[in-house]
C-alpha cells in the first residue's frame, strides 16, 4: 500500500487565535500522529490556562458590540465567511482527513455542509424577535425578548472537529454571542483554519477566539466566570465532569454525546440497500462517529441472507490511504483507541458473538497505521458490552428478532439515545417505530440524509440534551426575558 504524504505546507502556522490575531500556544508541546502512517506531522503548543483567560477577556470585549451590530450585518459576515470556507473546500478537507484519518472521500463534504450551517443560521441573525404576552389586571404591555447569553465556551471532540464546530457556532454567532472553542488536542487542524477564515471575513476581533488543549483547557473554559454557557460535545463520562465543575458557578450547558443507535431491518425491506446504509455505520468516520448506526436488529426470516448481503459488501469496501480518493475506510485515530477496539472484539466472541468479517488489525504496508477492516460481529446478545457501549471504530454488532415489538424492546434496551434508523417498506410501521424508539432522530430508509441545518441534531438519555440545528438550534444560545409594563394613567391625570 501507497500513501501520499500530509500537504504539510498547509497546516496553520498558529495553535491559538486570540482577538482576532493567530498566535502560539504557551502550554506543553505535543506531536501530532497522523493515524495512517503512525508518523508524526509536526508539534503543536497547546494553550496555557492564561490564554484561556485571555480569550475569553477578548470575547467579552467584543460580546457588546457583537450583540448591538444589526441582524442584517451579522449575516452578511456570515455568508461572507460560507462563500470562504466553499472556496477552501479542498484544504479544508486535506485537513480534517491528516489530523484524525477521515477518508478523503467524506471530508470533502465538510465544506459543503459547513456554507450551509452559516448560510442557515445567517439567515436567522435578521429575523430574531420576541412576542407579546397577554395580561390581566390592569392595562399593560407584557413581551418576551430573547437575547444572548453573551460568551460562550465549546469544547469539540476529536472524532468529527470541523463538523461539530460549525454546527455550535453558526447558531451561537447569529444569535448574537461570541465564542471561546477548544480545539482537540489530538485534531485541532480544521478548527484553527475556520478562526484564520473568521480573520479573512472580517469578523470583529474577539468574536471568535480558539484555544488548543486538553482536558485542563477544557476544565479552565468551564470554570471561567466570564463564561456564561457551555456548550459540550464528546463522551458521557467526561459530560459528568463538566456538569460538576459548571454547577459550581450554575452555568448553562448543552450537551451532545454519545450513541449506540440500532438500524432496525424488517424483512419487508429493500434488503440490498438496508445493507449498504447498514455498513455506514462503520464507514462514516472510519466508524468514529457519535450518530452512527453500529447496532443491527434484523429480522429473522431475513437474518442470514442479510448478513450475506453484509460481508459481501463490506469485503469490497477499500480501506487504506485516507488520502486516496478512492479509499471509503481510514485509520482510527491512535494506536491505543486500536488496542482498546481489538479487546472489544475479543471481549464480544467470548460472550458468544461470531465474526463475520474483519476483526484483526491490517498487517503488511499499513501495519505502521492503525487500521482495522470493517468488522461484523453476528449474534450478538442484547445485554452483552458490544451492543450496550460504543466501540468507536468500524464495528458492528448484529442481532436478529421475531416482531415488532421485540424490535422496539432491544432497540431502546441501552442507556443510549442518539439516532436510530428503520428499514421497512410499511408505512404504518415506519411511523409505529418512530413514535416508539428512544431516540432523539430517526430515519426510516435513511442513513443520516435528514442531518441537515434546518434539522434540530441531539439525543435523549445518556446521549445528552438539548439541540444544534434547526430553530431549536438557535433558541439554544438566547435566553428568555420577560418585560412588563404599565400602561396605566397616573392618577390625577
Amino acid at each position: 500500500m501507497s500513501y501520499q504524504a500530509p500537504n504539510k505546507d498547509l497546516l496553520p502556522r498558529s495553535s491559538v487565535i486570540i482577538d482576532g490575531k493567530p498566535a502560539t500556544g504557551s502550554g506543553i508541546l505535543l506531536p501530532h500522529i497522523y493515524p495512517a502512517t503512525g508518523q508524526a506531522t509536526g508539534d503543536i503548543r497547546l494553550a496555557s490556562t492564561a490564554q484561556v483567560d485571555e480569550a475569553v477577556a477578548a470575547a467579552r470585549r467584543a460580546a457588546p458590540g457583537w450583540r448591538a451590530l444589526p441582524g442584517d450585518k451579522r449575516r452578511d459576515l456570515m455568508f461572507k465567511l460560507a462563500s470562504l470556507i466553499e472556496k477552501d473546500g479542498a484544504t479544508l478537507a486535506h485537513l480534517s482527513t491528516i489530523e484524525n484519518g477521515m477518508a478523503i472521500s467524506g471530508t470533502a463534504y465538510l465544506s459543503y455542509d459547513a456554507a450551509q450551517k452559516f448560510r442557515y443560521f445567517g439567515g436567522w441573525a435578521d429575523k430574531i424577535q420576541g412576542r407579546t404576552v397577554a395580561t390581566w389586571g390592569g392595562p399593560a404591555h407584557d413581551y418576551i425578548a430573547y437575547e444572548p447569553y453573551g460568551v460562550i465556551g465549546a469544547i469539540i471532540p476529536w472524532n468529527g472537529p470541523f463538523f461539530a464546530v460549525t454546527m455550535v457556532v453558526a447558531p451561537a454567532l447569529a444569535a448574537g454571542n461570541c465564542i471561546v472553542v477548544k480545539a482537540p488536542e489530538l485534531a485541532p487542524y480544521a478548527v484553527l483554519r475556520l478562526g484564520e477564515l473568521f480573520i479573512e471575513a472580517g469578523f470583529p476581533p474577539g468574536v471568535f477566539n480558539v484555544v488548543t488543549g486538553g482536558p485542563d483547557i477544557g476544565e479552565a473554559i468551564v470554570a471561567h466566570p466570564g463564561v456564561d454557557k457551555i456548550q459540550f460535545v464528546g463522551s458521557g463520562p467526561t459530560a459528568k465532569k463538566v456538569l460538576r465543575s459548571a454547577a459550581e458557578t450554575l452555568k448553562p450547558c448543552g450537551l451532545e454525546l454519545g450513541g449506540k443507535s440500532a438500524v432496525i431491518v424488517f424483512a419487508d425491506a429493500d434488503l440490498q440497500t438496508a445493507a449498504k446504509r447498514g455498513l455506514s455505520g462503520a464507514i462514516s468516520a472510519n466508524g468514529q462517529g457519535c450518530v452512527n448506526g453500529t447496532r443491527l436488529l434484523v429480522e429473522r426470516p431475513v437474518y442470514d441472507q442479510y448478513l450475506a448481503m453484509l460481508s459481501g459488501i463490506a469485503n469490497h469496501i477499500k480501506i487504506g490511504d485516507p488520502l486516496d480518493q478512492s479509499t471509503a475506510v481510514g485509520p482510527v485515530i491512535s494506536e491505543s483507541a486500536l488496542t482498546r477496539i481489538l479487546g472489544t472484539i475479543h471481549r464480544a466472541k467470548q460472550e458468544g458473538g461470531r465474526i463475520v468479517t474483519g476483526g484483526e488489525r491490517l498487517g503488511g504496508d499499513a501495519a505502521a497505521g492503525f487500521y482495522l477492516p470493517i468488522t461484523i460481529v453476528a449474534d450478538v446478545a442484547n445485554d452483552s458490552n458490544l451492543a450496550q457501549h460504543e466501540v468507536f471504530g468500524p464495528v458492528l454488532s448484529v442481532t436478529p428478532f421475531d416482531t415488532e415489538e421485540e424490535a422496539i424492546t432491544l432497540a431502546n434496551g441501552t442507556d443510549y439515545g442518539l439516532g436510530g434508523y428503520v428499514h421497512t417498506q410499511n408505512l404504518g410501521r415506519g411511523h409505529r417505530l418512530a413514535a416508539a424508539l428512544d431516540s432523539g432522530m430517526i430515519h426510516v430508509n435513511g442513513s443520516g440524509e435528514g442531518m441537515t441545518p434546518c434539522a434540530p441534531f441531539g439525543g435523549m438519555k445518556q446521549s445528552g440534551y438539548g439541540r444544534l440545528g434547526g430553530e431549536a438550534g438557535l433558541h439554544e444560545f438566547l435566553r428568555i426575558k420577560n418585560v412588563w409594563m404599565s400602561l396605566a394613567k397616573p392618577q390625577g391625570t
